[in-house]
């Protein structure tokens, strides 16, 4: 006779009871949106998702209801992500940073039925209801408060739900393929599109980020995840926290550097995330007050390229590892990590610095390939060759929510839209995007590049490299810049730092100072706008 394994669904209401059975008394600390730090644990998470989700059944919301976050990173938002999912529903997070009609947009098109926000958005929320289609509850995340109920009709409060809740409510059996969370994409160009992930595809993206050469997470460590938790899930911080029994500290609404150079330092954290805007402005607050990162040890960044100087700076400065990730809405998101091997402790540190700069090896549970953007030809993993990055794995998207058509290619990949090299090792390299790399005389120009080496200057605080029209070369390269605090420094002497770095037909043709730069709803330079500013500045008639 054959033996057998027990089956059991991989669902993210397995995540949070094992958080609550052998982790309960550790600390989920959370910077309220009201002002003050309120102090919780695993335990009382999970008693209060359980609550939430019986409150829902009360409330008449269906199995695989949508149920629209608009909130920051702290202790309600924790408790709405396991109590919708793990009782049945399905929880999207809105970006609030998008327009209003986009967020009209995107509630009508997954179809939400309750709306839970945070009162900074009150306002918003107020004229925003009055146009949602399908939505039949909205909710407070706080407790009563009178002058917002006298703005939208119907309101309920969170605190209130949770009081009418039962702690001992039992999730129901779910199918491990049924949906658990919701996430549009940016929408840079054209509607945003939903990515709707399974808890079969949370929990194995837990696991395959979680892996020693991925994050590494484990109980001792206190985690603060500055990605916000309407953003991809905030990397699948929260399931990894729970599914590791780590300590979780949930910033809020102050991601300014001082502000978190303070947070990091009173709560003891050793592990960060974000993106590198976060970064750079953490950078600028320590700098300028002279501060110190004593106990913080690592910190993941993604969401663009990270500038290979800032690596140097945090390591050299604060004793504090950057180390690169990547991932998208479409891959639930993490798919690589940036880790050395063991035959690269041989190699010198400059040559272990090098190849950090890049976004890491594929995690187990996903496969990278890349194509020839012209032939559609395979290319050989040689480090050099680039083309159209393309993947495919257990978290990646098949197709968007709503959309009948597949989302792959006939051989069952998804195109990333990301231009990238990939070497005998797997390391991959993010040379751009597609639609941001520049083809200036039948060659290719790495606006990523130009950027390090714009943003490694001391006198630039930020850069951004777009395509200019060239009647000659079609496109050429146009530097953006942010000068540092207190910099002068001009056009001819931030050119002369490219001498040597990059061939010479590469460096930019011209640098224009600005004041600031235009931040999408990720933290992502909107270099759509840029081109539409300063697309034609190289011509007579230029802008």
């Amino acid at each position: 006779m054959s033996g057998t394994m027990m089956y059991q669904p991989l669902t993210t209401g397995s995540l949070i009871d094992h958080a609550a059975r052998y982790h309960g008394g550790t600390e989920i600390v959370s910077v309220e949106t009201t002002g003050g730090t309120a102090r919780s644990d695993w335990a009382t998470t999970q008693a209060n998702a359980r609550r939430l989700a019986s409150a829902l059944d009360r409330l008449g919301i269906p199995a695989g209801a949508r149920c629209g976050t608009i909130a920051w990173n702290n202790r309600r938002h924790l408790e709405i992500y396991f109590g919708v999912g793990a009782g049945g529903r399905v929880t999207h997070t809105i970006n609030p940073r998008l327009t209003p009609e986009q967020l009209i947009f995107i509630a009508d098109d997954a179809g939400d039925e309750v709306i839970f926000f945070d009162r900074t958005f009150l306002p918003a929320a107020a004229k925003l209801c009055p146009h949602f289609k399908t939505v039949k509850h909205a909710v407070l995340m706080g407790p009563r408060d009178d002058e917002a109920a006298g703005m939208i009709e119907g309101l309920l409060f969170y605190d209130e739900l949770l009081e009418q809740g039962d702690p001992d409510y039992q999730w129901p059996d779910l199918d491990e393929r049924s949906a658990a969370a919701l996430c549009y994409t940016s929408g840079t160009t054209g509607n945003p599109k939903g990515v709707q992930y399974s808890h079969r595809s949370l929990v194995l993206h837990a696991f395959g980020a979680n892996q020693p050469d991925g994050t590494c997470i484990s109980a001792m460590d206190s985690l603060l995840p500055v990605v916000p938790m309407f953003h991809v899930n905030a990397w699948g911080i929260p399931y990894i926290a729970a599914m590791a029994g780590a300590r979780l500290i949930m910033p809020g609404p102050k991601l300014d550097g001082e502000s978190l150079m303070n947070l990091i330092n009173d709560e003891r954290v050793n592990v960060a995330f974000g993106v590198p805007t976060i970064w750079m402005g953490l950078l600028q607050a320590l700098r300028s007050s002279g501060g110190k990162l004593p106990l913080l040890e690592r910190t993941f960044v993604g969401g663009t390229a990270l500038p290979p100087s800032m690596i140097d700076a945090f390591r050299e400065e604060y004793g504090v590892e950057l180390i690169h990730a990547w991932g998208m809405t479409e891959t639930a998101p993490v798919a690589t990590l940036n880790k050395l091997l063991h035959k690269h402790l041989e190699l010198s540190q400059d040559e272990q610095r090098r190849l950090r700069h890049g976004q890491g090896r594929p995690l187990f549970g996903v496969e990278l390939r890349v194509i020839d953007s012209e032939t559609g030809q395979l290319q050989p993993n040689d480090g050099e060759r680039q083309g159209n990055l393309q993947i495919r794995g257990h978290w990646i998207v098949e197709s968007y929510y709503g959309k009948a058509e597949n989302a792959l290619t006939e051989d069952g990949w998804f195109d990333t839209g990301d231009i990238a090299t990939l070497d005998p090792d797997g390391y991959m390299v993010i040379r751009d995007r597609a639609k941001d790399i520049i083809k200036s005389g039948g060659e290719w120009i790495s606006t990523v590049d130009l950027e390090n080496i714009a943003i490694a200057h001391p006198g630039i605080g930020n850069a951004a490299a777009i395509a200019a029209y060239h009647p000659k070369w079609d496109e050429r390269p146009v530097l953006i810049c942010i000068r540092a605090e207190g910099s002068t420094v001009e056009e001819a002497e931030l050119l002369a730092s490219y001498d040597g770095k990059v061939a010479k037909w590469q460096v930019p043709d011209r640098v224009i100072f600005v004041d600031s730069l235009p931040i999408g709803a990720t933290g992502k330079v909107q270099k759509n706008k840029l081109r539409e500013k300063y697309g034609r500045i190289l011509t007579e008639d230029g802008a």
